[in-house]
């Protein structure tokens, strides 16, 4: 508890950093704040703050919940149904991706039924 608050005063002070001084940031300094940076995002990984899915994974099946509940008001839309087809097709390629880079757990399934649970 008292490691994840220091380290949201410090993501704090970074980030007041970045936004308040850029006119007075040296070309130096700047390897240094990416660098904290850098430590910030694997800090909150380790800690468990980061989110269960990437990101642009969680946007795909995000977008894929949408046009199915598009599909539910118009079923004749066929190009919609072509276009189901093909975010899930990317779903899968990167879920494929992600588990074998170990982003996601190795048993990670994307169903189409619990999708919408998902991004909820």
């Amino acid at each position: 508890m008292v490691k994840s608050f220091l380290l949201l005063v410090s993501i704090h002070r970074t980030i007041l950093h970045l936004l308040c001084f850029p006119l007075f940031l040296s070309p130096h300094s700047i390897p240094s704040i990416i660098q904290s940076l850098h430590c910030i995002v694997v800090h909150i990984s380790f800690l468990g703050m980061a989110p269960e899915i990437p990101e642009d994974l969680y946007h795909l099946i995000k977008k894929a919940v949408s046009v199915r509940k598009h599909l539910e008001r118009n079923r004749k839309d066929k190009d919609s149904k072509y276009r189901l087809i093909l975010i899930e097709s990317r779903i899968h390629r990167l879920s494929r991706y992600y588990k074998k880079t170990g982003a996601l757990p190795a048993v990670w399934r994307y169903e189409a039924a619990s999708a919408s649970a998902l991004v909820a």
